[in-house]
This record gives C-alpha cells, structure tokens and sequence, in this order.
C-alpha cells in the first residue's frame, strides 16, 4: 500500500459532490475524514529528526524559554521590562553595525599610505570604543541568554529545514506519477461493501444535569450499540440498543452521574437480582434484568426489549379510555405480579401506569361509536395484546429495610403516607384502585399536587377520613379531627365542582362495571388493616368473566412477544 500522505492529492477532486466521496486503496475504502486522520498521523513521524527540530523551533530554546518564564514580571514593573528590552535590541543593533563595517573595511583595497594609516588609527579607535563597550555590555553569550521573545525569527536559520519541504515536494511529485496505483470512487456509503462499520468509540461526557451524553452508533462497554433514546425521566434516560454479545436488541436504562440516584440503582438491581432467583423464567410478570454494569460512574441495567407504557399508549390514545375488558385483564395481571412482591416481602411503592409496559403495543385503529355526536368522532386505537409488565424496582422496599417517610407519585399516593402514620404492602393496593380509575376514565383519580387538597378531594370523593388517621398523625391537616378546609376559597370550589363521590364516575349500570367500582372502593379505603389484600383482590367476581386463555395458570399467558419494539420504559411523568 502507498503511504497515506499521497492521499490527500486525491481529496480534491471529490469537492462539489453529493454523495460521500471514497478513496479504493488494495480493496480497502477510505472515507474522507478517515483520510485526513490517517494523514495527521503519518505527518507526526515524517521526517524523522528535522520535525523535531521544527517543533523546538516553533517552542524557542530551553534558554528563551528560561528567560520567557523569569520575566514573568506583574504589570507595574512591565515599562522597566520594556526598557531592558530595548536597550537590549539597541546593543544587539550597535554591533551589527560594526561588525558590517569591520569586513568592509578588511573587503576595500588601501588607496595611499595616508589612507592606510587614517585606516589604522580609526581601527584602533573602534578598537578601544569597542573594548570599552565589551567592559560594560553584555557578551554575547549573556546576549543571547537575554534575547527579547521579539528575536524569535531569527533564532533558527531556515536552511535547516529546507531538506523538509524540499523532501515533501518530491514526495508530492513521486505519488503523483504513481497515481495510477489509487483509486478514486464517489458512491453511497451503503454501498461499499467492504466499508468498515465498527461502533464509533465514544469520549466519556456528562450534560449539566448528569445524564450521559452519547450519539446513536456509540458502544458501550465493549458491547452495547446505541440506536436511539427510549425515554427520559428524573433519573436518567433510557436508549434502545443491540448486544453484540447476543446479537439482539434490548432496552438500557442508563442512570445520571449523581451519587443518590446511583444507590437507588444499585437498590434496584439488588431487588431485580432477589426476584430473579424467585422467579427465574418471568411468569410472575415482572421485567427481566439481562445485565447489569457500571459505565464511567453511570449505573446501566440492560433489560427485555417491551413495547409502550400503559399511560403511553392512553396519552397517544387522546386519553381515550380503556375498554372494560382490557381493564380487567389489565387490573388482574397487576394485582398478580404485585402479590408475587407482596409474598416475598417486598412492596414496589411507585405502582403507576408509566411503569406498567405492555408486552406488545401494536394495535388496530376502530371508528368511534356511534353514540358519539358527529364532531366529535374520531379514530380509536385498540390494543392488540393487553399482556403486560410490571417495571421500575428503584423504590422497591422489603420489608426489614429502611421505610422513607414519602414514597409514590403524588396521584397514587395513599393517606397513611400522605399524613406520614407509616405504610407497608396496603400502599400497593392504593396506587392500583388509583390505576383502575385511570384505565377505566382515561383521568387521573386525584389530580392535585398539594397535601391538603388532595386530602379534600378523598372526602369529596370517599368520605370523611377517619377519627383514629386524623388524631395520630402529626401534621398540621386536622383541626379537633376534621380537616382543616375551607370550601369557600377558590381551590374548595374547584375541588366542589370537579370531584363527586366515587359512584357517580359509572359510566353503566351494567353489573360488570358496578362489579368494577366495588372492587376500586375496596381498595381505596382509607385505614390499611381494612383494604382488600391482592389475595382477596384475584378471586373478586370482576375478574371471573377473564378468559382462560388470559389467566395465568395458562402457558400461553406467560408468552413473550417476538417482535421488536420501538420504545421502552418510561421513567417518570
């Protein structure tokens, strides 16, 4: 192969083209920036000795460079600097001139003896000035260890490196007449088959908030390609990318460089590793860690490739809601894989539609119902398959662990945690009758972001809180066990106008639906001990019309999809 440095000759001839321009050397192509890479690396070891000569020049001498960093001086001493400087150049200047003239005067022919002895005797005079300019300037050693940063382009002569460019333009010359040997082809990059394609290493680099800063084709600990963002939430994104270990694509949740969000991953995948062991094929319906790494401080969990959240699917839906007999497939699926945490002690404390994935989301597109007035119709999708995945374990807590004072999203918050009694697994069963309602309205139950307000809006739509929550808590919410709350002030209207008891939201009176709202009224009551358990939860008679193909018991149920999907595990709302 010729050396790299001729291939830049070939460069321009690719200007003002379209498609992406490749040099064919021995079968091998070369694209423009890899040409130019490989040029910047070959010039450092051309030339041997003289470029580094070249580069000391370009440096000055470790003397100048001595002299540069002892008149380092501050601003106020930078005018007797200057003088230095000049007088130093005057002196430089005043011996140039007598040396010019002492070798002409040696060069000129003596014209008469009078000549000669004027000669003689103005030498001698240049002599005894000079010997007196000796005995109080610099000699030229001590000159040059003063030279000015100003004499910097004479400190080297140039003929030193003329064997450079003279050596460079007859490697120019040779490799234009053996051009011949090269190849010049302009095509897409599609089609050079023999193109390498290897993931793009990338520079390590954080954004301001902590996330990771990658580009899709970047690799991963040697393994993971990056193809596209998944999702963003508070603690991190999430990307689809291909193992090249297994060679198929999966979901990885990269965390922020933060240290708190780092132990929460580190508590998630000590959860996800315990459930594994429980339930090593997945039948319990919780997303299936595949591995596990640390990335430059970034904690990264690569999981089973899912399709939309459940809140996904209903927000690209126009809030649409669910058909009943997806709630109920839904809710039971729910209610199963959060027993299966519940049996092993641990409580998942942030049960929401984000972090339910359908298994696969594809979907058929129907005509809205007739009922409906004309303006308002409008196409539905529908869910092909309603299996789903339960996701997000980083709150996850068992039972002889830590218990943080707040956990959950604030709509799917229970009331023993909102007034801080303390909670344990009847927290879980909260957040699904939150959930059911969601899936059911395509609305939110409890649509507040204040402690207060939503402690009205669950009398408004439950009743009155109990005596016993009311007196034992010790927040200031209560006054003499009622709630401290006043229905004339604009937030009491709103929660007046827009919260009704829970009854009232039935959009039939058919059994199935009432069945429905008497299983969420179990489990949104207020005192722990009396909320329904998932147990009891499974054999309500809402979930007997399920199915079989669709209870658990059948293998088909466990079954995953074999296709690949496009987005994956939200984060956060």
């Amino acid at each position: 192969m010729l050396d790299v440095v001729s291939l830049r000759s070939l460069l321009p001839l690719s200007k003002g083209l379209k498609q992406r321009p490749f040099i064919i050397i021995e079968n091998r192509a070369l694209a423009e920036e890899e040409v130019d890479e490989a040029i910047d690396k070959k010039s450092t070891t051309l030339g041997g000795e003289r470029v580094l000569r070249l580069r000391q020049h370009e440096r000055g001498t470790s003397q100048e460079r001595r002299y540069k960093r002892s008149h380092r001086r501050s601003p106020s001493s930078g005018r007797q600097h200057s003088h230095a400087v000049q007088h130093a150049h005057r002196e430089r200047d005043r011996d140039r001139d007598r040396d010019r003239e002492r070798d002409r005067e040696r060069d000129r022919p003596a014209a008469s003896g009078l000549a000669g002895s004027t000669s003689a005797m103005s030498s001698s005079k240049r002599n005894r000035g000079r010997r007196h300019h000796a005995s109080v300037s610099p000699n030229p050693e001590q000159r040059h260890r003063h030279r000015s940063p100003a004499s910097k382009s004479q400190r080297r002569p140039h003929k030193e490196f003329s064997s450079i460019i003279g050596e460079t333009t007859t490697r120019q010359q040779f490799y234009k007449n053996n051009s011949a040997r090269m190849k010049l082809v302009v095509m897409p990059e599609s089609q050079v088959p023999f193109l390498p394609k290897s993931p793009r290493a990338p520079s390590i680099e954080d954004d301001v908030e902590g996330h990771l800063v990658y580009e899709s084709g970047d690799l991963l600990a040697n393994r993971y390609v990056v193809l596209a963002t998944l999702g963003e939430g508070t603690f991190g994104k999430v990307v689809k990318v291909k193992d090249l270990k297994m060679d198929h694509v999966m979901a990885l949740k990269i965390i922020k460089n933060v240290l708190k969000y780092r132990d929460a991953a580190r508590l998630e995948i000590n959860a996800l590793e315990k459930i594994a062991v429980k339930d090593p094929e997945g039948q319990h319906l919780c997303v299936k860690m595949l591995d596990w790494f640390n990335y430059h401080g970034h904690m990264c969990i690569a999981f089973e490739m899912l399709g939309l959240s459940v809140f996904d699917f209903l927000r690209d839906n126009n809030f649409q809601p669910y058909p009943l007999e997806h709630v109920r497939h839904i809710g039971y699926q729910l209610c199963y894989a959060v027993k299966f945490l519940h049996d092993n002690k641990l409580t998942h404390t942030d049960l929401k539609p984000e972090n339910i994935l359908f298994v696969d989301s594809d979907y058929e597109v129907i005509y809205n119902s007739k009922k409906v007035p004309p303006l308002k119709r409008e196409d539905v999708r529908r869910v092909k398959r309603t299996d789903i995945r339960l996701i997000d374990f980083g709150s996850a807590t068992f039972d002889d662990e830590h218990h943080s004072t707040i956990v959950s999203t604030r709509h799917y918050r229970a009331p023993e945690v909102i007034l801080e009694l303390g909670w344990t697994q009847p927290c879980d069963v909260w957040s699904i009758g939150c959930i059911l309602f969601e899936l059911y309205l395509g609305i939110t139950l409890f649509q507040t972001h204040d402690n207060r307000e939503h402690l009205a809006m669950m009398e408004r739509i439950l009743g009155s809180i109990p005596q016993r929550m009311a007196h034992e808590t010790k927040t200031r919410y209560f006054y003499h066990g009622k709630l401290d709350w006043n229905d004339k002030t604009s937030v009491g209207r709103y929660v007046r106008d827009n919260c009704k008891p829970l009854h009232r939201y039935l959009l039939s009176d058919n059994e199935e639906h009432k069945q429905l709202f008497e299983l969420m009224l179990r489990m949104l009551e207020y005192e722990p001990s009396s909320r329904i358990t998932l147990k009891e939860a499974l054999a309500h008679p809402f979930f007997d019309k399920l199915p079989a193909n669709q209870r658990l018991t059948d293998p088909r149920a466990a079954g995953d999809s074999q296709q690949s999907h496009e987005r994956s595990h939200s984060l956060s709302r």
